[in-house]
């Protein structure tokens, strides 16, 4: 992978702890944890969609976005309006929810 397809350091790194916090309450109310698994969450450990477990930043979202942490709320919220064609379906949360989603994805890393 290129340092091009990376975020700044800083882009990765600058969420506060609560809107982390905030953001994996949104992934557990909205049951994002039915396609995806997540480090933190013990069940389900859906595999329709991509393994959370290590999502730290790295590479283009959806493997065509670049992963900023604009882009990560955007398609968190509509994946179907930032990728067309997108198998994951627009989620019932408001921007700051997203927001914090992306917070918390951010937050995940293989540490």
């Amino acid at each position: 992978m290129t340092a091009a397809c990376k975020p700044p350091p800083s882009a990765r790194h600058d969420f506060d702890p609560a809107a982390a916090e905030r953001g994996r309450a949104v992934v557990v109310a909205a049951g994002c944890a039915a396609c995806h698994a997540f480090p933190d969450i013990a069940w389900p450990k859906g595999r329709a969609g991509p393994d959370l477990t290590h999502f730290d930043g790295l590479g283009p979202i959806a493997g065509a976005l670049p992963n900023t942490p604009a882009n990560l709320a955007a398609f968190v919220r509509n994946a179907p309006a930032a990728k067309p064609g997108s198998a994951m379906p627009a989620m019932p949360i408001t921007q700051s929810e997203a927001r914090d989603v992306a917070a918390y994805l951010y937050g995940i890393s293989d540490d």
